[in-house]
């Protein structure tokens, strides 16, 4: 009976952790929306959402209530199942994924030794949700979006396994608590500024993010993958990308701006709690994200694969052999 209680016990306190990682997160996929659409606005000389609440930031909860009441309507020839499955794999791959981000030291839900691995697993079943969207409309429209999106992460994500294994070579460890740690002295951005900016890229075009939103070309596609998913079905798809994006920004921060670490090991920088730091990093990221929607154009879909198997795979094999062969020569790769 005692272990009952203690297994009970466990249960409850991982449940309360769950939940108190999910719910902030939520949260603020909502509220970066918001952030979203004020920056386009910006950046096009328009007020962007601005009547629904303070400064519109009650526009997101609107939007969210709109999808809740919105009706479901599941296309009669589909796949009933997989159609439904389908928005609900894209979610709960997205924020399961949060599970080894660390926030500070000790301050991580699940702390694993294969952290890495574990965050490169799950992104990369996260094109699942979508090809089962896309083939379970039986519609030509949304499967053509769904197996270009297939393509379009499949060849990118290569290229940040490859960036992420020169960061793993300074540090000779696959826990991102690790990786952290071992840029107190120095942030990789800068011994690995060019594989920094070739991740930022990969990310944008991993996420569906613009110029590489390609599956949900509205000229040549009307929606991709999400053209017959209507109401809270479609809001789940919508909340799984925007928990990619923000899960893409906060692992640049990790692997190249500090994590939670200070920029400045000065009073008062150093009384800013790490959690601040880091959350202030996928921050930055993400109005780099915002700046890039609002301000380059789509690429052809030729470009799109151009750039990743011809220009970002070859660079970053050969930067790869460059941080490899530069810290075996000067004895610099970690002992453990």
């Amino acid at each position: 009976m005692d272990n009952i209680y203690h297994y009970l016990n466990l249960l409850f306190i991982e449940s309360y952790k769950i939940l108190f990682l999910l719910i902030p997160i939520l949260v603020t996929v909502a509220m970066i929306v918001w952030l979203d659409r004020r920056v386009w606005a910006l950046v096009q000389k328009r007020r962007g959402p601005n009547v629904v609440g303070p400064f519109g930031l009650f526009q997101s909860l609107a939007d969210a209530l709109k999808y809740i009441f919105k009706e479901i309507i599941i296309p009669a020839s589909s796949n009933k199942v997989i159609f439904i499955l389908a928005p609900v794999t894209t979610m709960t791959l997205a924020l399961i994924a949060w599970a080894v981000i660390p926030f500070d030291v000790n301050f991580v839900l699940a702390d694993i030794n294969v952290g890495i691995l574990y965050l490169f697993a799950v992104s990369s079943l996260g094109v699942y949700g979508i090809i089962m969207g896309g083939w379970a409309s039986n519609s030509k429209y949304p499967f053509l979006g769904a197996i270009r999106s297939a393509a379009q992460m499949v060849s990118y994500e290569v290229s940040i396994g490859i960036i992420i294994i020169n960061v793993l070579l300074c540090v000779g460890s696959l826990n991102l608590t690790d990786i952290v740690l071992a840029q107190k002295k120095i942030w990789f951005i800068f011994p690995l500024f060019p594989m920094f900016v070739i991740f930022f890229i990969s990310a944008l075009a991993e996420t569906n993010r613009p110029p590489f939103d390609l599956p949900e070309a509205e000229a040549e596609l009307v929606a991709g993958y999400q053209t017959e998913y209507s109401g809270m079905m479609y809001a789940m798809f919508w909340l799984g990308e925007y928990a990619n994006i923000l899960l893409m920004c906060a692992l640049g921060s990790i692997l190249f701006l500090g994590g939670w670490l200070s920029p400045i090991n000065i009073y008062p920088f150093t009384i800013i709690p790490g959690t601040l730091w880091l959350i202030f990093k996928i921050l930055f990221l993400f109005l780099m994200f915002s700046l890039v929607k609002a301000i380059v154009p789509r690429y052809r879909y030729d470009q799109l694969m151009r750039l990743g198997w011809k220009i970002f795979l070859p660079f970053s094999l050969f930067w790869l052999v460059l941080t490899s062969s530069y810290l075996y020569y000067f004895n610099l790769l970690p002992t453990n």
